[in-house]
């Protein structure tokens, strides 16, 4: 028996020290913690623990009290706060008159409520029911009632508790447990009710759900044979929507101009400053002037908090200028759409406090649909450029020289700028060939401002993205068209 206590001791000991080591993972790793819990996420949660039989209870007077047990849950997000759980563990119980063992499986279906489910800790409650069954060989038994044969036995069980779940990044949590389990032995449930508990520690791995935003991949996979641009066949007429391009995306026909809002709030509030609102009234005076504009308002953030948090933050304070706006400058609303983007739009290194004073502002991205010369120069000029390549190649033809020059004379006017000729193409062909086309195009764009205008090549950098940044399906002619185009970006350094 001493033997026996000693590897019941050694294994108690294990998991004691196991479940120490990951209370001091969570202290560690906290505040570097990122999202809580969202709806539409699958989570695998493996654990670790000990069960507890009351001893006191009839039904467990010969089990011995605390055991190790190894489990697994699988989980479903229905919303932010409640979640369903299958539950399964394994322990093997120590029959205490003669030391034989019980193997004993536990299955539950759990219904949780998650507080604070945006938070980096999202404490919860828990209830369940579900069954325990214990296998025997024979020879194991009472001694007052003699040995019992080979078989299984099933309880009835049902449970409550809760627990605490420690985010150390969006998908990743360190969780502890406990439950009280009631166990309803052999289906009497009015006289042999017998009170267990339950305490674990693990991880949560979350997949799916409302993720954050990712940075667009621009590297295509290669492939063996490069193909020109309209050679192949047409996509299929069921295609995915064209994924979200930058803000200051332009139409065709149209230019985009950004102005960066150089506006603090309070910490955690969405109340515009006094000193900020000379900044906001450069958009307000010039949306005032050009009737026709149309502006998105964008929130951004620096990364400290939760994403879920600073992305509802970020959207608070994009509206609160949308409302200054209207409400000071008679901008009708029908014009401003606010939009946040929480920490996923970075400008600057989060690591320093001047890098996260400069992410978080506030972006303005103005659509104008009038003559790019009528406007003095602002921070960052879109201009998408109607000019069309023969299939497969990036000559520039004669008669996109009118088109062109409107860079070449805005450039001219204001000679402290510069520019990106971005390059893009429709999805037919193989994308590694289509991005080697966008940056031939894109460069020989460059190169017509530099020779037929004088811009000075140092003013000017080329940037191919294939059809990586589609604003069209690409299920028709006209779709495609669309898709093949050049933007020419300028960022203006001017003196205010």
């Amino acid at each position: 028996m001493e033997i026996h206590h000693t590897k019941e001791a050694t294994q108690m000991k294990k998991i004691t020290s196991c479940i120490s080591m990951i209370v001091l993972g969570v202290l560690a790793l906290a505040s570097v913690g990122h999202a809580g819990e969202r709806a539409g996420a699958f989570s695998v949660s493996p654990f670790v623990g000990g069960y507890l039989f009351d001893e006191d209870e009839p039904g467990n007077a010969n089990f011995r009290k605390n055991r190790p047990l190894f489990g697994l849950r699988l989980g479903y997000d229905w919303t932010d706060h409640f979640a369903t759980e299958l539950v399964g563990h394994y322990l093997s119980a120590d029959w205490k008159p003669n030391g034989n063992n019980f193997d004993v499986w536990s299955y539950r279906l759990d219904l949780l409520y998650n507080f604070m489910p945006q938070s980096v800790v999202v404490p919860y409650l828990a209830i369940g029911g579900g069954a325990t069954t214990y296998r025997y060989g024979a020879g194991v038994g009472d001694p007052l009632v003699g040995p019992f044969k080979e078989g299984t036995e099933t309880d009835g069980t049902f449970n409550g508790g809760g627990g605490v779940k420690f985010f150390m990044t969006d998908n990743v949590a360190l969780r502890a447990d406990a439950r009280h389990i009631l166990a309803f032995v052999n289906d009497h449930i009015t006289n042999d009710i017998v009170h267990n508990w339950e305490y674990s520690a693990g991880l949560s791995f979350l997949f799916g759900g409302a993720e954050p935003a990712a940075a667009a991949v621009e590297s295509p996979a290669p492939v063996a044979e490069p193909a020109p641009e309209q050679a192949q066949q047409q996509p299929p007429p069921q295609e995915p929507a064209p994924a979200p391009v930058p803000a200051a995306e332009p139409t065709p026909g149209h230019y985009k101009y950004c102005v960066t809002l150089q506006g603090e709030f309070d910490i955690d509030q969405a109340v515009i400053r006094t000193e900020s609102r000379d900044e906001i009234a450069r958009v307000g005076d010039f949306m005032k002037k050009y009737p026709t504009t149309t502006a998105v308002i964008e929130g951004h953030t620096d990364n400290v908090g939760t994403y879920n948090h600073n992305m509802e933050l970020s959207q608070r304070r994009a509206e609160s200028v949308v409302n200054h706006l209207v409400d000071q400058f008679g901008i009708d609303r029908s014009r401003l759409v606010a939009r946040g983007y929480g920490f996923t739009r970075p400008i600057a290194d989060n690591s320093t406090n001047e890098g996260r004073q400069t992410n978080r502002r506030m972006e303005a991205i103005i659509d104008c649909a009038f003559d790019v010369q009528q406007i003095q120069p602002p921070e960052r000029l879109c201009m998408a450029l109607v000019v069309d390549f023969d299939s497969g190649k990036a000559d520039v033809k004669p008669q996109y020289r009118d088109e062109i020059s409107k860079v070449a004379d805005y450039m001219k006017q204001y000679p402290t700028t510069t520019a990106i000729i971005e390059g893009h193409t429709d999805s037919v062909g193989d994308a590694d060939s289509n991005m080697r086309l966008s940056q031939r195009r894109a460069e020989n764009v460059v190169k017509y401002l530099s020779e037929n205008f004088g811009i000075d090549g140092s003013r000017l950098s080329a940037k191919g993205y294939g059809s990586t940044r589609r604003i069209s399906y690409e299920n028709t002619a006209e779709g495609r068209q669309k898709n093949r185009r050049i933007n020419a970006v300028i960022d203006c350094v001017i003196k205010r």
